[in-house]
């Protein structure tokens, strides 16, 4: 096998320019090229067994999801995977199927893999197992939702503007009761999002009482079928509904279906989170977009500069509102 000594002689370089350009610190690109070249044709691999005994670093991030079965968490989890090749860092990812138990199994499992760093994508509420975490001194990263009282940097989409257009945008197709399916109660993010929407709707004159935000405890097609028959059955039930996650929004839509309600003539439908297939249902759905893989190269940026020893701040990116047809035609 290769040593990094033959990688060495072969580039006409020092082990430690070699070493530099392996972790990504080479200064002049030539001399970089002429490195690689070496690796390549000598097929050395790092030893990384003993790099990681010699440095205390693994070169390893861990990434614990929300819930894989979401387009949203899986886009996500490809960007946090790219970006971190990219920049010379493996990825371990574990999902928690948003189960805080299950979280904290992998977050432990992680942690004794001795990785450099963690980004968590909390499931329900947190844990103390992320208190932990903290304390251990394991650089910590949020992604998309903050846990109150742990002290770490949170990269996430702020729904604010979007959902302030939405509201304009259902005022102006006469929409005046609409309802919203929401995350567990408790939640951080959902009750933001919640009384953001509801603020933007007063602004148009239009209430949202608390019998039309149906709080589903899980956030699956079925949670989201279950709260908008809840919704349909209200003795004056809604003529939109803002599902607060993908999968609840196909689960809603399913309902209408089943009732043979039409969208958008019946009830209007609007999704958080935006996924290509939304594009070519009938009808298309408007959907608040969350800039998701923005977030999963950031997320790697914020969490290096925690490994490094720098301050690292929380991040939060504008999302989009997407008009589709799902809502009705503008009046001409």
């Amino acid at each position: 096998m290769a040593t990094i000594k033959d990688v060495a002689d072969r580039a006409g370089v020092s082990v430690a320019t070699v070493s530099r350009v392996l972790n990504g610190r080479s200064p002049v690109a030539g001399t970089r090229d002429r490195v690689l070249a070496a690796v390549a044709e000598l097929g050395y691999r790092p030893n990384v067994v003993a790099r990681a005994l010699r440095t205390a670093r693994t070169r390893t991030l861990g990434l614990v999801i929300g819930d894989l079965r979401n387009a949203f968490f899986t886009e996500l989890a490809d960007a946090v995977e790219q970006e971190a090749r990219r920049l010379g860092y493996g990825l371990v990812i574990g999902n928690a199927g948003e189960s805080p138990e299950q979280q904290d199994d992998l977050v432990r499992t992680l942690l004794d893999r001795r990785i450099d760093g963690l980004l968590v994508s909390s499931a329900g509420q947190g844990s103390a197992t992320l208190h932990e975490v903290v304390a251990s001194g394991t650089p910590l990263v949020l992604l998309d939702r903050p846990v109150p009282g742990v002290d770490a940097p949170c990269v996430r989409a702020g729904g604010g503007a979007a959902l302030t257009e939405l509201a304009a945008h259902l005022a102006s197709l006469g929409r005046r009761r609409p309802a919203v399916i929401v995350a567990p109660a408790g939640t951080p993010v959902g009750d933001e999002r919640l009384e953001c929407f509801r603020s933007a709707l007063a602004g148009h004159g239009i209430a949202l009482p608390p019998e039309l935000a149906a709080s589903s405890p899980d956030m699956t097609p079925a949670g989201g079928r279950r709260m908008m028959r809840r919704l349909l059955e209200l003795p004056e039930p809604p003529d939109a509904v803002l599902a607060a996650d993908n999968l609840m929004a196909l689960g809603a839509l399913d309902e209408l279906r089943a009732r043979g309600l039409r969208v958008p003539d019946d009830v209007a439908l609007v999704a958080f989170d935006d996924v290509p297939w939304f594009a070519h249902t009938c009808p298309p759905l408007t959907a608040v977009a969350q800039p998701t893989r923005e977030l999963g190269r950031a997320a790697v940026h914020t969490l290096l500069e925690r490994i490094e020893g720098r301050p690292a701040a929380s991040v939060l990116l504008p999302a989009r509102l997407v008009v589709r047809r799902s809502c009705g035609e503008p009046s001409r």
